[in-house]
């Protein structure tokens, strides 16, 4: 379990200017290049009622239409990442757009920023016109192959200009504009982001996540970081077109494809300016207190009971000054292990313990095994050719370790960097078909930790790793972020997924699998636990099982201050 509280890791500081200016070399074409780009079609055979994904190679010279009002440190970061291909030519064009941000959003992120030593500027900064000036008719034709319309306008507001060229338009919730995302903020929601093209079918779909719900700027950025990816994912021919639990991205109220209905967001978003002022009054965040939860499996599992068994769970002790979460176990030398993060208050970071069970239950308490200068969670377990490996969630050292244990449950040592130069969560094995995959959220130019899912491949879990090509496979707060080791169950592939719409790790969800190959990745979510009578608090957020013994970790929900 990732102790992020939405700021630990440091946003990116440097000025506006400097990044915008830099993408003059960059946005030179190479005529020989071609980019492909996604393209629905409606009515098509393998997602019926949802449309195919078409690839067509457009999109040399694309034009970016933003309203100089509400322009954002987000705006050149989208822009700097796009021109980073040289086939790619990039001109922004001014238009009036609308469902800017209300003027007292401003005056909060202030405040959040200052009491919590956040750096600004940043993504939701505001930007000058002036930070563009690199994108000027220079580097762009008259008639690009593309419009990209960040302004917030909805679509039918220029519709000459429309007709001669695909216009993709990007809105949250079915409503243009960021409003939708801060009114999903407040409401608890995890936003739908979704870019359409000029008939309104989704283009690219994704659901936003945000590591903290309590301090509004920190998961705002989260949101602008992710929505980056996305509009970069779609133009590389890289994104999904539906969610995994097959929900369908709302459309825009007062389109002519609204069906009705759909009023919810905006209604919501008329409010935002009264909850940003109660929120700069009465500034609080909910402070969780994990636990671990065991069981011993009589009958049916979790998997199969697809709900909380009749007898409940008994709660893993602690002593007051630390907590256990991430629970991994694992049958070997004929008892079970099982290992946690255990989290000491005093020390402020995460070390991984382990302890044994027998038919009665817990054996002692647990005692750490790997302790390293950065936070460790997440203790993905594993044997393999006759020894026990281990891989760490350490996100702060940049990379994706190995461990190997040669004085088993402890003497763990370093084995190999599997992955380097990734800002990774909750990595998991599998072993399917003749091939090593690995899972892992991972966060890139900031943004969540737990939206955005991305696999790789090898030959031996040593590696070498090689990404998948259609990486990020998915975008979704729902259902991207593990929540233990994959289960083979009756010829499927159960994933358990943490479903982070309310925050981190607030509910468990059971995945299917329905494909996993070199050329792409599909699942469903099947089932979603929460927490209830049979597991009282907020959150549920992992399962793990071996031996006979199920595990399951969460949190009870305490109120503090921030203020005072």
């Amino acid at each position: 379990m990732s102790v992020a509280t939405g700021f630990d890791t440091p946003q990116e500081t440097a000025s506006f200017e400097t990044g915008a200016a830099g993408l003059r070399d960059a946005a030179r074409a190479k005529p020989d290049s071609v980019v492909r780009l996604m393209e629905r079609s409606i009515g098509g055979a393998d997602h019926p009622g949802r449309g195919t994904i078409a690839l067509r190679p457009v999109a040399r010279q694309i034009t970016v239409r933003l309203d100089r009002r509400t322009l954002r440190g987000w705006h050149i970061r989208l822009l700097d990442q796009l021109g980073q291909r040289p086939d790619r030519r990039l001109r922004v064009v001014w238009v009036a757009g609308a469902h800017d941000l209300p003027p007292n959003a401003e005056l909060l992120f202030r405040l959040e920023a200052a009491i919590h030593g956040l750096p600004r500027p940043g993504l939701a900064t505001a930007a000058e016109p002036m930070a563009f000036a690199a994108y000027g008719t220079e580097v762009a034709a008259d008639n690009p192959d593309l419009v990209l319309d960040l302004s917030g306008a909805q679509a039918g507001s220029d519709a000459t200009a429309d007709a001669a060229q695909p216009v993709w338009r990007l809105d949250f919730d079915g409503m243009p504009g960021e409003a939708g995302l801060l009114a999903a903020l407040f409401a608890g929601r995890a936003p739908v982001a979704a870019l359409r093209g000029s008939e309104g079918a989704p283009v690219a779909v994704g659901r936003l996540g945000a590591e903290s719900h309590t301090v509004m700027l920190v998961a705002f950025e989260d949101y602008l970081a992710r929505i980056i990816t996305l509009i970069a994912a779609a133009l590389d021919g890289a994104a999904s077109t539906h969610l995994p639990d097959g929900t369908e991205a709302p459309l825009q109220p007062g389109s002519r494809f609204d069906l009705g209905g759909l009023g919810v967001s905006r209604r919501a978003a008329s409010g935002l300016a009264r909850q940003i002022a109660r929120r700069l009054y009465a500034l609080c965040f909910d402070s969780p207190q994990w636990r671990v939860g065991w069981r011993r499996v009589v009958g049916p599992d979790l998997i199969d009971l697809r709900r909380h068994p009749a007898g409940g769970w008994t709660d893993l002790p602690d002593d007051g000054r630390r907590f256990y979460a991430d629970p991994f176990a694992i049958a070997h030398g004929g008892s079970v292990t099982l290992f946690v993060e255990e989290f000491d208050y005093r020390r402020g970071k995460g070390v991984i313990s382990a302890l044994r069970f027998d038919e009665s239950g817990p054996r002692g308490r647990p005692e750490p095994v790997l302790e390293l200068e950065t936070h460790l969670s997440y203790p993905f377990v594993f044997e393999a050719d006759g020894a026990v490996w281990m891989i760490p969630e350490s996100h702060a050292s940049g990379t994706i370790d190995l461990y190997r244990a040669t004085a088993f449950p402890g003497g763990w040592v370093h084995e190999a960097v599997l992955v380097d130069h990734v800002v990774a969560g909750d990595a998991t094995l599998l072993r399917h078909d003749g091939c090593w995959w690995m899972f892992a959220t991972v966060r890139s130019g900031g943004g969540s930790y737990s939206d955005t899912l991305h696999l790789w491949h090898a030959p031996d879990f040593r590696g070498p790793w090689t990404p998948h090509p259609r990486n990020p496979v998915l975008i979704d707060v729902g259902s991207a972020r593990a929540a233990g080791p994959i289960v083979a169950r009756d010829g499927a592939l159960i994933r358990p997924v943490q479903d982070c719409r309310r925050g981190y790790g607030a509910a468990l969800g059971l995945a299917r699998i329905l494909r996993l190959d070199a050329d792409g990745y599909e699942q469903r979510v099947e089932t979603r636990l929460g927490p209830g009578a049979a597991w009282p608090g907020s959150r549920l957020h992992m399962l793990s099982a071996a031996g006979g013994f199920e595990f399951i970790d969460g949190s009870r929900r305490a109120r503090s201050r921030l203020l005072g």
